[in-house]
């Protein structure tokens, strides 16, 4: 059983973005998957690398169409993404030293945080980026 199911009330109705969204739940369902399969630390230690590159590679993606579409919202939006990659550099950081092992309160805490995001935030910018062209 998944941790998330992606829902189409998650869509900001951008493509690349849904498609971005639907890979960074992917991931957190594969580390989800891994936990409970009882993998091993480094099988658990390069999900949770895969899921920050990635999720620098969307957070990049989705700045740079709100910088080049001088969304308003982009200081605040920029200032939660910088948040998130730093906790999980943290979580990446201690699971790699052996500080911290992944928990059902981490899987739950990248949930809540994701599914946040993009209903609460994400999708401040959907008519925005719509009325620019974007979809």
């Amino acid at each position: 059983m998944a941790l998330i199911d992606w829902k189409d009330d998650f869509s900001v109705n951008i493509k690349s973005i849904d498609q971005q969204h639907i890979m960074l739940v992917a991931l957190i369902n594969d580390l989800h998957s891994a936990m409970k399969l009882g993998k091993g630390k480094e099988a658990i230690i390069t999900v949770v690398h895969e899921l920050l590159e990635y999720t620098k590679v969307h957070f990049s993606h989705e700045e740079q169409l709100m910088k080049n579409n001088s969304y308003p919202g982009y200081i605040d939006h920029k200032a939660k993404h910088d948040a998130l990659v730093n906790q999980v550099v943290d979580i990446d950081n201690n699971l790699k030293s052996g500080k911290v092992v992944i928990s059902q309160d981490v899987l739950n805490f990248l949930k809540k945080w994701l599914v946040e995001h993009i209903i609460e935030t994400d999708k401040k910018y959907t008519t925005f980026l719509n009325n620019k062209g974007i979809k």
